[in-house]
């Protein structure tokens, strides 16, 4: 497989991109199994056995991402995680579910195109966290605002509300989804959530009354009895676990989600009712059903707002239409015990369903888009069971198989079948690839011409209204008629076998007919309409009189045009795929059944996808869409191009030296063949965007920096005015802050407090008691005042080495004061409280003294720093060895020059200068001149190429001084940061 390498000369070396050079990452097997050297179902599980053992879960095959459930806290899920694959190219990074997340987030913004990923795999392959991951991860990186944040809470809280309510635990999931959704994220043009959508389908009500062998109930149950606290238990009649007939063996996302507190009582009723109508038993009383302890009528009478009359009439006793010619005579039918076990069962099987659609319409109403607002923009997340294959397969396992069926076919159609068959039509030179197509089993199942079983099935049970025995039989006799020839039907005694795409599965047809009717009888309608809970009668509103005489919808009909209509929702978006692997049957973690593992591999067609991926092509666009996207490569294109698209998709490869190998023109689209020649034009897009950022970037810096100078010019102005002399060539200066360059001396930088920003940097001459001159580097923080050093190291490893030492590191609250003189000197005394003085010299103390008048007054809290200005100033020493005890400095003027003359005298020091501007001087606020940026430009080059030389001597300033010239700084902007140029300026 030929990659492309896109590399850059810098200086005399090369470097490559960041794409090619995760060089800290420990590579674990394959990452993406196109690369696979050799093919076949053992090497693709072995080299995802390789991986998960090396605690690496997911893995590529192109863009479809396989997920191998660790059945254990994966560490790498956190913070750090999102914000490393955010942004970035699949590649870039390790194989990870959140960069299957932000390539749909970024392809919706820059195709305006919906996405969707559909999640398969069988039973406790680890879907439902997959779907969870990929919500997470889009709430994390997308606008934000209130009423965003607000839609974001609403459906991460739907996930644990609706599983609480659908999801139970099975003999091979601890955590099983018995109910399809399908969640739909609505976003405004800035990639921002403004609503969505939740749609389920088949929720396995059944559950409620049965359960096989090793399986459980659903959560809502168990976290009811385990969780509600002594009151609501008290109020609800709840008991332990083993006092419910139905239990053999969430707040927080209510009132998230919108629903009051007034109503979670209402829900827990209902739960609890559930509960208590399951220990209601029948006896039979002359072939006819009583009720065998009344005494359990009381609670589901009371949590329910009915009577316990009304209770036993609607369990013991069905209303029937009798029609004669032209009238209808309604009588009750007294029920035989089988027969009445069946009302009570449906009974709470209504109540759990339709309670289930209240919360995911209630989800609904809280994440609605508002009018006007949808800009059918979106991205859709399926969460629906896996394929099951139980001991015990009835009605409900096949319904869950023919969705999963429908979706493979969805995969086959868009990654197999039209693939190839967009190939065929570009006219791109291809290599056909055989494969199973699945649509043959569809067809057994769902087809109305020749019928398929769900159509037979629905027939039987029309034929049969009303009646229950022998119908299983009836419908088994049909199916074998119609589909004994059948390549993928078999039949058995009392059972038949349907050969899926995931195996071999064997029904059995006892109860098909009647959960297909799924009937709820007029009379339990009616009997919850009686309620006087209000919220209650909301959940059956239809109009029994009205709905008479009509066929009800057979849920066969029901979970086929719920799975067509979620098809046809699908392929209108930009489909990706998470294919999950279920390693073992133990649930436990490093556990690995390879014969399972190879299944799996073989029916989800992972190897035909890699053949597929081997010879096709990752990326392929219409030309118009391309060339938009890319012009901006080459000015053959930019600014605008007027001829032909394809013609201008070919010269933008050529101007980044694609291979040619690596993409063909089709007849209306631009094929690519691998993700690295993508990247290339990727990255140079970007290098183009930077470019023109950076412009913009520097034109608004150098806006904002002359407007904060001017600021700076008119703050030092006030602080000094008709109190100190100017000197003349510094009086118009800009103010830069870092003199020294901390960008290439990061060992100052960290001798600061940690995450301080350095907003002065200087290097100054410090005066000791015997006024002898020593040079520091003074460095400004929003906090410290810090003077760093240099002395030789004795540590043996690099002893006699200079390093640099914090001298003295002063907090600004504690500074008293800075004494300064009247006239044009350098001077600066910083005297701190209770503590002794420092005696500086910098060129740059105007700056300086602005700078640390700000910070003293932020750290301080409105603090006014204190100058003081004078002649003479007493100078209080450090307590050494040596002792304590204080100096003084006196200034005089002289009608002399600029430069500082020092004289010392015993315990004083004689300061003599000229006389400058005179104290009320203010600087120009005008620009600096063009040449005088030209001239800062021409030294731009020299300065960054040397390393900064060592402070100069007290005599070299005043010798500089003397001959009439003066530190000036000019600024440019290079990238994010403010590139110093010093220029002596000789006047």
């Amino acid at each position: 497989m030929a990659n492309v390498i896109l590399t850059e000369k810098i200086g005399l070396g090369w470097a490559a991109f960041h794409w090619q050079s995760n060089v800290n990452v420990q590579h674990v097997g394959v990452d993406d199994m196109v690369l696979l050297s050799k093919l076949s179902e053992q090497s693709i599980a072995d080299n995802l056995k390789k991986r998960l053992h090396g605690n690496s879960i997911f893995t590529y095959i192109g863009p479809v991402l396989i997920s191998v459930n660790p059945f254990k806290q994966m560490p790498y899920f956190t913070e750090k995680e999102m914000d490393q694959y955010q942004g970035a190219a699949q590649y870039e990074n390790p194989p990870h579910i959140y960069a299957l997340a932000d390539n749909m987030y970024r392809n919706m913004l820059i195709d305006n195109e919906s996405q969707c990923v559909i999640i398969s795999g069988e039973s406790g392959a680890g879907k439902t966290v997959a779907a969870k991951y990929i919500m997470s991860y889009i709430a994390r990186i997308s606008g934000g605002g209130p009423r965003v944040q607000h839609v974001k809470d609403v459906i991460l809280q739907s996930n644990p509300l609706l599983e609480a309510f659908g999801n139970s635990a099975t003999i091979r999931n601890w955590n099983s989804s018995r109910f399809g959704k399908y969640v739909q994220i609505v976003f405004g043009r800035g990639g921002e959530p403004i609503g969505g959508k939740v749609t389920n389908f088949l929720l396995e009500k059944s559950r409620v009354v049965r359960q096989n062998r090793g399986d459980r109930n659903f959560h809502i149950f168990y976290q009811l009895c385990a969780g509600a606290d002594k009151n609501i238990r008290s109020t609800l009649g709840i008991g332990d676990l083993d006092y419910f007939n139905y239990l053999n063996h969430s707040g927080h996302a209510m009132k998230v989600v919108g629903i009051s507190e007034e109503v979670q009582l209402e829900i827990l009723k209902i739960v609890s009712a559930i509960l208590h109508i399951g220990n209601i038993t029948f006896v039979e009383e002359r072939n006819f059903a009583a009720i065998e302890a009344p005494d359990f009528l009381q609670f589901p009478a009371f949590l329910l707002g009915l009577s316990t009359e009304a209770i036993q009439q609607k369990l013991t006793a069905r209303m029937m239409e009798s029609k004669w010619g032209t009238k209808t005579e309604r009588i009750d039918v007294t029920l035989n015990v089988e027969q009445a076990n069946y009302t009570r069962d449906a009974w709470v099987k209504a109540l759990h369903s339709r309670l289930f659609d209240y919360l995911v319409a209630a989800v609904n109403d809280a994440i609605e888009v508002a009018d006007g607002q949808d800009t059918g923009l979106s991205i859709g997340i399926l969460d629906i069971y896996g394929f099951e294959i139980f001991e015990n397969n009835g009605f409900e396992q096949f319904c869950i198989n023919f969705v999963n069926e429908k979706l493979q076919q969805i995969f086959i159609e868009l990654t197999l079948k039209a693939e190839q068959e967009e190939y065929v039509r570009e006219q791109i030179r291809w290599q056909e690839i055989d494969y199973f197509n699945n649509k043959v089993v569809c067809d057994l199942i769902e087809a109305k011409r020749p019928p398929g079983i769900m159509c037979i099935l629905d027939d039987v049970c029309a034929q049969n209204h009303g009646q229950s025995e022998g119908v299983d039989a009836q419908l088994l006799s049909s199916l074998n008629k119609t589909f004994i020839q059948h390549p993928h039907y078999q039949s058995g005694a009392e059972c038949f076998l349907v050969k899926h795409y995931a195996g071999d599965v064997v029904y059995s047809v006892d109860g098909f007919c009647e959960r297909n009717r799924d009937v709820l009888y007029p009379d339990l309608i009616l009997l919850m309409q009686q309620s006087s809970n209000a919220f209650l009668r909301s959940l059956f509103p239809e109009n029994v009189n009205a709905t008479a005489g009509k066929r009800p919808t057979t849920a066969s009909t029901k979970i086929r045009n719920q799975a067509n209509a979620l098809v046809e929702s699908l392929m209108k978006c930009t489909p990706h795929y998470v294919r999950c692997i279920k390693p073992n049957e133990t649930k436990k973690p490093g556990d690995w059944d390879d014969q399972r593992v190879r299944h799996q591999v073989e029916y989800l067609g992972l190897r035909e996808n890699i053949r597929v991926r081997r010879a096709g092509f990752a990326y392929r666009r219409a030309f118009e869409k391309f060339l938009w996207r890319y012009a901006i490569l080459t000015s053959e294109t930019w600014p605008t191009y007027r001829g032909d698209p394809r013609q201008g998709c070919q010269i933008i490869c050529r101007s980044v030296s694609m291979d040619p190998d690596q993409y063909q023109m089709g007849t209306s689209k631009i094929f690519i063949k691998n993700p690295e020649s993508l990247f290339l034009l990727e990255e140079v897009r970007e290098k183009k965007y930077d470019g023109f950022a950076r412009k913009i970037q520097k034109a608004w810096r150098q806006f904002n920096a002359r407007k904060h100078h001017t600021k700076q010019k008119e703050q030092a102005s006030d602080l000094l005015f008709g109190k100190k002399e100017r000197r003349r060539y510094s009086l118009n200066r800009n103010f830069v802050g870092d003199y020294i360059g901390l960008e290439h001396h990061p060992v100052l930088q960290s001798l600061v407090g940690k995450r301080e920003r350095v907003d002065f940097a200087n290097t100054v001459i410090k005066y000791d008691r015997r006024f002898k001159t020593s040079k520091l580097d003074m460095l400004l923080t929003a906090k410290h005042l810090t003077l760093i050093g240099r002395e030789k190291s004795k540590n043996k490893a690099d002893k006699g080495r200079l390093i640099e030492v914090v001298k003295r590191q002063i907090d600004l609250a504690h500074i008293a004061s800075i004494g300064l003189s009247p006239y044009q000197d350098d001077f600066v005394i910083i005297n701190v409280r209770d503590n002794y003085t420092s005696l500086i010299e910098t060129p740059f103390k105007t700056e300086f003294i602005t700078s640390l008048s700000k910070h003293f007054r932020e750290r301080t809290r409105g603090g006014i720093l204190q100058l003081e200005f004078a002649t003479s100033h007493t100078i209080t020493l450090k307590k050494t060895r040596f002792g304590g005890g204080t100096r003084t400095v006196q200034f005089h003027l002289s009608g002399g020059s600029a430069q500082c003359e020092l004289k010392p005298e015993g315990k004083t020091l004689h300061v003599t200068i000229g006389k400058g501007l005179p104290n009320t001087t203010r600087p120009s606020m005008t620009r600096p001149s063009t040449g005088y940026q030209r001239r800062v430009d021409r030294l731009r080059t020299s300065t960054r190429k040397t390393n900064r030389a060592a402070p100069p001597t007290h005599a070299v300033q005043q010798m500089n001084l003397s001959h009439g010239m003066t530190n000036e700084v000019g600024f440019t902007y290079e990238s994010d940061d403010i590139q110093i140029c010093n220029k002596i300026d000789v006047i």
